[in-house]
């Protein structure tokens, strides 16, 4: 029998006042949450777990994984092993998977029978808050995905997008794009998903106050093959198209880089500035970076 004074102190160990130290340090890294976990826990407590015990996070917002990237992971896990642990809580049927999916699923794939982990037990909140933070800086969600995933995060802080955007390093402009997704028609969102639809296109779609201006639109742009600049032109020199957020063009900028900076902050997800001839991009951490990286479709290694 388990001595849960014992257990609850090691958790405490291991998170400090908890998950909410870390959100509140400005910006949230979640390689900060996994690596205080994995340094502050004694070796003998990381035991081998078999990959048949394990079963995936309720609230692990990825649905689909990449599986060409699943291959090269498990090629490295066949020659290598698994480097870093995951984290699991019990259950009772066996582990919930906490953080490392992919490795599970990646080890699956390469044949082994188990796999290192360190056993937590975090109650729901903190196992959401967890999921959603490796999700997020780690991996390439769809847009829909993010979108969930920016939502549910901001129910259980209880905080404004504002402030949800500098816990992420994300722009408040992309935060609230994205939420705005989930306003669109379940139609429009599974093409959104499916990348029949732009993230760009989304953005102005999710303007409209009329749904099935939207899905007419969306068709549109799906056969005419619009631009995002060019259903953005449509949508403001038409009256039948009613905005939820009337744009005052006495107070719209002329800065010519306005609609450049504003796209590019949908296409990277982060904050962009361009001022005096320069392009200023923030990222949180070098995962964030290479993602960045990879959009761009540049080689961070030169």
């Amino acid at each position: 029998m388990e001595n849960n004074g014992v257990e609850t102190s090691t958790k405490r160990r291991a998170l400090g006042r908890g998950l909410e130290e870390l959100f509140y340090n400005e910006p949230i890294n979640y390689e900060k949450v996994e690596e205080r976990i994995i340094n502050e826990t004694p070796k003998e407590e990381i035991i081998d777990i078999k990959l048949d015990e394990l079963r995936s996070n309720p609230y692990q917002p990825r649905k689909i994984f990449d599986e060409e990237a699943l291959q090269e992971l498990a090629a490295s896990i066949k020659e290598h092993g698994v480097f870093q642990p995951i984290i699991v809580k019990k259950s009772i049927k066996g582990y919930e998977i906490i953080a490392g999916e992919r490795r599970v699923k990646a080890s699956q794939i390469a044949g082994k029978k188990d796999i290192p982990a360190i056993v937590r037990n975090f109650d729901d909140t903190e196992m959401m808050e967890i999921a959603l933070l490796e999700n997020l800086q780690r991996e390439n969600l769809s847009a829909i995905e993010e979108s969930l995933a920016y939502k549910k995060l901001q129910d259980t802080l209880g905080i404004t997008q504002e402030q949800l955007a500098e816990r992420l390093g994300k722009s408040r402009s992309h935060i609230t794009n994205m939420l705005g997704l989930l306003n669109l028609p379940e139609s429009i969102q599974k093409e959104v998903g499916e990348k029949k639809l732009s993230m760009g296109h989304a953005r102005v779609l999710s303007k409209l106050e009329s749904k099935d201006q939207q899905e007419q639109l969306a068709n549109k742009v799906i056969e005419d093959g619009l631009s995002v600049r060019e259903l953005e032109t449509l949508t403001q020199q038409k009256d039948e198209y009613v905005r939820t957020h009337r744009i005052n063009k006495s107070n719209k900028t002329n800065d010519e880089f306005k609609f450049i900076q504003e796209d590019l902050c949908e296409k990277l997800g982060t904050k962009v500035k361009i001022k005096n001839n320069k392009i200023e991009i923030s990222f949180v951490n070098s995962n964030d970076l290479n993602r960045i990286l990879e959009i761009m479709k540049l080689d961070d290694r030169g």
